[in-house]
């Protein structure tokens, strides 16, 4: 089985943004980049680029 790797790339946002991004991570009790990942995938499958069965998405904790 192939091994997954994970890409690194610099993502600029103005404090504003981050600062939105950060609560809404918080709210769903998620990392800032568990929830770009998770909205990066959910747009990627909305859209029809990605089977909704592929990669995983970083889990909500309850």
């Amino acid at each position: 089985m192939a091994k997954e790797s994970k890409k690194n790339f610099v993502l600029r946002l103005d404090a504003a943004t981050y600062q939105l991004l950060e609560q809404w991570a918080a709210d769903e009790f998620r990392s800032i980049n568990g929830q770009l990942e998770y909205l990066i995938n959910k747009a990627l499958k909305d859209a029809g680029h990605m089977k909704n069965t592929s990669p995983p998405v970083t889990a909500k904790k309850n």
